[in-house]
Formats: C-alpha cells, sequence, structure tokens
C-alpha cells in the first residue's frame, strides 16, 4: 500500500527519505545504499546504512548511526564505513548476511577522513584509500589537537584567500592509503596508513568538491587528479592527471608521475581503471579558465606507458568531434567496452562505445534515456548495469539494464514514481520555441497535479544558475520545480544560450553575452508561452532565479520583460558584475567577461543590472546568505537596498549559516515558505 501526501508542500518534500545511488558488491547480488530523513516533529535527522537484495527485493539495515558514513564494501557480504568520535575517525565493519549488534572496530585514524575507495587486492587483502585534511608537514590534521589562538587574525600571501564557504588554511587535502586484512576472523589495518602526497604541493581531492571520484585504485598504485601547484589555483582551471605505482600498500610511496595531454590543459576528472587494471580512462577540457569547457574522454591503453594517451573523437581544432560532454565512465565486465553518462536536452543519458579506438567508427548512441542517471555500475562479471536515476516526479529509482539487449528491471521506487507525493508523469511536459539565434531552445515544463484544461493558471517562469548549467528532468529539494506546480502554477524552466547538453556551441555563447542572447532566448520563451499556452494566465506571472538566475532577476528589473511579472525572487544572485572580482575562483569571471577587470572593464560595465536600478519596479523577495563566498552577501544588501530606497515592495531574507545554497533543512523550510508566500500574494494564488 502507498501511503500518499494529501498534498506535495515543502515539508513533505524535505522530511522525505533521501536515498543514495546503490553499488553492488562485487558478486552482484547485494546493493549498498543509505538514506536519510528529517523530522520537523522531532527536529531531529535520521541516517541508516541499508543492504538491498536483488534476488528477493528485500532490504534490511546495517547500521542507523547518524554519525557513521562512506560506507564501501570489505567482501562480497562485509562492509567497512567511518564514524567521527572525540579520538578522530573510527573505521568498522559489520557482517551484513549476519550482522551483530554492534560494529566491530578496524582502525582509529587521527584524523578528520573522507571519500573512501576500497579495491580487492590478489592476496586476499583490501587497499584502503581515503581523503584526509593533512598539516603542510604531511601528517593528519585533527582539530582537537590544536592549540587555541590567541588572535582570529588570518593572513594571506597567495589565493585562496576562501573558497565555497570556508577560509583557506595551510591545511590541505591529502590520499591516504593502506591495507586491510583478516586475521583470526577480523579484520585489520596492517603496519601504518601512508600520505601518498607527502613531500609535494599537490591537493586532492580538489576543492570545493572534489570526491572519490577524483581518484581510482588499480592492484599498484593510485591514480589522482591535482591542480597544477605552479600556477594561480585561483585564476585557472589547470588540473593534471598522475599515478603512483606503488610496490605494495604497505609500503611508503614513490613520486607521482604526470600524465601529460598535449593542447588538453583545462580541468581534469574521473579517473577509471579497466576491470583488469591494465588501462585507464579519464576526462579533460581544453581550456585552461573554462569550468564549463566540454569533457573529452581519454584512454591510456597501457597503465605502465604514461606516455601513450589516446584521445576519442579527436578534432583538427582539439575540441573533439563529439558535441557531448561526457561525466562518468564504467568500464563492461570484458573491458571492451566503455558506458559513459553524458547531458543531452535536459537529461542525463547513458552511452556506450568500445574501448579500443581502433573499433570506433561512429559517435556513441545512448542505451538509456530516461530521467537522469546519477550513477550507473556493473553487477558481478554480467552485461547488466546497477542503474540509480531520477526524473521530475522520482526522487530516487533503482533498475537494472542489460547493456547488450537494452532489457530494463524496474527494481524499487522510493516515492513509487511520484504516487508517495501525489506526483505523476503526466504533469511533465517540454517546449521548443524559437531562440534567438535562429534555432529553437528547450524548457522543460510542469502542471500542477489537479490541472484543469479549462482553468486557467498563473506561470511561475524559474531562471537555472550556472550560467553554464540546465534544468533537468531531475529531483531536488532546493529547487523543485513540483513545489511551485502544487501551488497552483504552470512551471517554465527555459535552457537558454548558456546551459548545457545542447551542444558546446549553445554553451559558450554566454561569454561576454551575460545579459544579450539568454535574455533574448527567455523573452521569446515568454512570448511563446503567452501565444501557445492557452492555460497559462499570463498577466499573473512570477519570475524566480538563483546565482546566475539570481543575476537574470536584476536584468528582468532593468529591462522590459520585468514589467511582465507581478513578483520576483531573487538568491544569492549578481547586483554588479563590476564586483565579480570579490568571488573565489576568479577563472570564472576572466573566462565569462573575456579578461581581467582592468583589461576588459567595458565588458563587465555592458551587462551590468546595477547600471539599470533607475527602471526597476516589480516586487521583488532578495535572499542571500552569510557563508556565500561565490557572491558576497554585499550583492543582495545592495539589491535590497536599492529596493527600498525605490518604495518597491520588498523583503530580505538572510541566513547566517548558510552558503550559496540553503541545505539546512529547518532553515530550507523557512525559504520555501518565504518564496511560496511572496510569489502567491502577487499572483493572487492562495497558498
Amino acid at each position: 500500500m502507498t501511503v500518499q501526501a494529501s498534498k506535495f508542500t515543502p515539508q513533505v518534500l524535505l522530511s522525505a527519505p533521501r536515498r543514495s545511488a546503490g553499488v553492488p558488491n562485487a558478486r552482484g547480488d547485494l546493493v549498498l545504499y543509505t538514506v536519510s530523513t528529517y523530522s520537523f516533529e522531532t527536529h531531529s535527522k535520521t541516517a541508516q546504512i541499508r543492504i538491498l537484495s536483488l534476488k528477493d527485493g528485500s532490504s534490511h539495515l546495517v547500521s542507523e548511526d547518524t554519525g557513521a558514513s562512506d560506507p564501501v564494501w570489505l567482501s562480497d557480504n562485509e562492509v567497512a564505513f567511518f564514524k567521527g568520535s572525540d579520538k578522530g575517525t573510527e573505521l568498522y565493519y559489520q557482517d551484513v548476511e549476519t550482522p551483530s549488534a554492534e560494529p566491530s572496530l578496524i582502525h582509529t585514524f587521527r584524523g578528520s577522513l573522507s571519500s573512501a575507495k576500497t579495491k580487492a587486492l590478489s592476496s586476499g587483502k583490501v587497499a584502503l584509500v581515503t581523503a584526509a585534511v593533512t598539516t603542510p608537514q604531511g601528517a593528519l590534521f585533527f582539530a582537537a589537537d590544536e592549540k587555541p589562538s590567541l588572535s582570529t587574525g588570518k593572513i594571506y600571501d597567495s589565493l585562496f584567500v576562501r573558497h565555497w564557504d570556508t577560509w583557506k588554511t595551510k591545511n590541505e587535502n591529502a590520499l591516504w592509503y593502506g591495507q586491510l586484512e583478516k586475521k583470526d576472523g577480523k579484520w585489520t589495518l596492517e603496519n601504518n596508513s601512508y600520505n601518498l602526497l607527502v613531500g609535494i604541493e599537490l591537493a586532492c581531492p580538489v576543492g570545493p568538491f572534489g570526491g572519490a571520484s577524483d581518484y581510482d585504485i588499480n592492484e599498484n598504485g593510485i591514480a589522482f587528479v591535482a591542480k597544477d601547484p605552479t600556477i594561480d589555483l585561483a585564476r585557472y582551471t589547470k588540473t593534471d592527471l598522475y599515478y603512483t605505482p606503488l610496490k605494495s600498500f604497505t609500503e611508503k610511496p614513490g613520486t607521482p608521475q604526470i600524465v601529460k595531454t598535449g593542447k588538453l590543459q583545462g580541468y581534469t576528472h574521473n579517473p577509471t581503471f579497466s576491470r583488469d587494471g591494465k588501462s585507464l580512462a579519464f576526462l579533460r577540457m581544453h581550456d585552461i579558465q573554462n569550468e564549463a569547457d566540454k569533457h573529452q574522454l581519454l584512454v591510456i591503453p597501457d597503465i605502465s606507458n604514461l606516455q601513450s594517451v589516446e584521445t576519442y573523437y579527436p578534432s583538427s581544432d582539439d575540441r573533439g568531434s563529439w558535441d557531448r560532454s561526457p561525466s562518468s565512465i564504467l568500464w563492461s565486465a570484458d573491458n571492451k567496452q566503455l558506458i559513459v553518462t553524458a547531458e543531452q536536452h535536459g537529461r542525463v543519458l547513458l552511452w556506450k562505445l568500445p574501448s579500443s579506438l581502433s573499433e570506433v567508427n561512429d559517435l556513441p548512441t545512448p542505451i538509456f534515456e530516461d530521467g537522469v542517471v546519477a550513477d550507473a555500475q556493473l553487477l558481478g562479471n554480467s552485461t547488466t548495469l546497477f542503474i540509480s536515476a531520477r526524473s521530475r516526479v522520482e526522487s530516487s529509482r533503482y533498475l537494472t539494464l542489460d547493456h547488450e539487449n537494452k532489457n530494463i528491471t524496474e527494481i524499487s521506487s522510493s516515492s513509487k514514481n511520484g504516487k508517495t507525493f501525489g506526483l505523476t508523469k503526466e504533469q511533465c511536459f517540454e517546449i521548443w520555441y524559437p531562440g534567438s539565434a535562429g534555432y529553437d531552445n528547450h524548457a522543460l515544463c510542469m502542471y500542477p497535479s489537479d490541472f484543469d484544461k479549462n482553468k486557467k493558471y498563473p506561470l511561475a517562469f524559474l531562471v537555472h544558475g550556472g550560467p553554464q548549467s540546465a534544468w533537468m528532468d531531475d529531483w531536488s529539494t532546493r529547487w523543485n520545480p513540483a513545489i511551485f506546480a502544487e501551488q497552483g502554477y504552470i512551471v517554465v524552466c527555459p535552457n537558454p544560450t548558456g546551459s548545457t547538453g545542447y551542444g558546446q556551441a549553445h554553451t559558450d555563447a554566454i561569454a561576454c553575452n551575460w545579459g544579450g542572447a539568454p535574455y533574448d532566448d527567455l523573452v521569446k520563451a515568454f512570448e511563446y508561452i503567452e501565444k501557445e499556452l492557452p492555460n497559462v494566465d499570463i498577466e499573473r506571472s512570477v519570475a524566480l532565479g538563483a546565482s546566475y538566475g539570481g543575476y537574470m532577476m536584476n536584468w528582468f528589473q532593468g529591462h522590459p520583460l520585468g514589467k511582465r511579472f507581478k513578483a520576483i525572487v531573487c538568491h544569492d544572485g549578481v547586483f554588479s558584475t563590476q564586483s565579480q572580482w570579490s568571488t573565489e575562483e576568479l577563472f570564472f569571471p576572466e573566462h565569462d567577461f573575456g579578461g581581467t577587470l582592468w583589461d576588459k572593464r567595458e565588458i563587465y560595465a555592458k551587462w551590468d543590472p546595477s547600471l539599470h536600478t533607475g527602471n526597476w519596479e516589480t516586487p521583488m523577495l532578495v535572499i542571500h546568505n552569510e557563508l556565500d563566498y561565490r557572491l558576497s552577501v554585499a550583492e543582495g544588501l545592495a539589491m535590497f537596498n536599492v529596493l527600498q530606497a525605490r518604495k518597491i515592495p520588498s523583503r530580505l531574507l538572510m541566513f547566517p549559516d548558510e552558503n550559496h545554497w540553503v541545505l539546512k533543512p529547518e532553515n530550507s523550510l523557512v525559504w520555501h515558505r518565504e518564496v511560496i508566500d511572496w510569489i502567491n500574494k502577487f499572483s493572487g494564488v492562495s497558498s
């Protein structure tokens, strides 16, 4: 029996279980995953580590300790996980087939560990690699061991000064490794753990969002990515691939060996060993300052020869002939195929291609096209993939796909295909409308669940951030179209110039053009909606956006389209493009505005919303957070000051403990309440 919410509200969204991607064991019959929930009745969080049996569909508990994290497989029936304590980070394990009352302790590390990976070795032992904050001397950093300073002053001689939501210190991420052995029926850590990056100026994972996908393990070493320490980390994206051979996981490391990739000099991501460990595939971008450049797929056929690097779909301009940007890599069981994820038209698809370049004759073709693929893993040595996916009505879907015959078997759905939330796929639709560059643009849309074709509904017009990003057929706990649809809006989420998944030219065209083609595309989207969607009450439209979407809300205010909206919501937006050098990742404004502020002032000024504040008149809710170091809180204060001085109905919402995103459940509930109350007040919708 499906328990269905009477209405999909913010409280339902935020308290619903959040299930991770599933990770199968090597045998392919059990799947490891986590589930967390938040209760607004008890104001507390629950967290579970669970196992799903693919034989009978049953699920059972491994741990419900809220401090447990980073679960990984040790064997086909044993799981290890971290738990923080006043002693550091403790590594535990649990037999999932015959669980004991309490997990067994393997080792305590005097530091803060995360992003773990394991690798079963031919000896029967297990290699363990994990990330840890590390001191300049190469030791594990543990805050409790630090002597408190008598001063709070911070002194900097180079960049970064701060990153995302944290002021930088001299400590950096490093990879630590060791070997686990089972003795007398118990897992232990052999000898010591070692810092792979000791004595060198490399950091991995790459901040602020790097994790276990920044490295991989084979029998004889570790491949990892790290930013180039010889150039300004804040101004360039150059991230290189390294391989460190190891005699064993119980001995100290040698010197990392860099992998050279010619004119491809941008970000490097997702090093992934073949199943036999002999080859390595990875992704790299061309440009040294463009975080949204297209990923190209590369392979090292023989890991013992790092000089031989092959690029898939090469082109004379080194930009690659496949006009999609892969984001993850999986090798088939026989190592003859690569299965990658890549965006296309508001979805993340699975694509397949030969692993040998000599057999690559055509561009990849999709083998799975439904929603957003969050993760794909092989089941044992078969041709079957275990897929974790999401959509606009589905928060977590597990299924299997045979990548040879494309047979799909549904395993489980967290929300019973949306029924738990009172949502259905029939609410979802999409439009293609004429864009400003002479080709059609795409938008994902949503009706209310009680949609009546004989009624009219106000428009909720959502503009995404990035700006090189896209609205996806995906689930979100921050910007969920269904939340607005269930308030009684027809929701339209356009993907204008600058969006990803429609070819790199569409993405790149936003550079030096922030308020140009993207704005024109959005005007055309609005005009199309007015003409072609008869159920939209266009006179009661509202607009909402965050980050670059917030920039566009301010650009709307100063330009004609802004007058068409009853109300606007601007979350962590840009007030002045000429203040973009207060951000932390300086490569972003340098790329998007064609250079430095002093060399390209005219471009920064051309697209500056603050120069059009004399035209502002639409009621606006401003949201900005103190820990947002990407866009300083001063941006939000400036907006609110202008609105108040011009006597425009306005409100400011500020969270001192949130960054560019609002993540804490109680804060998120307030965010949703304020946003919904604001748009409903001016559109005439009853909450």
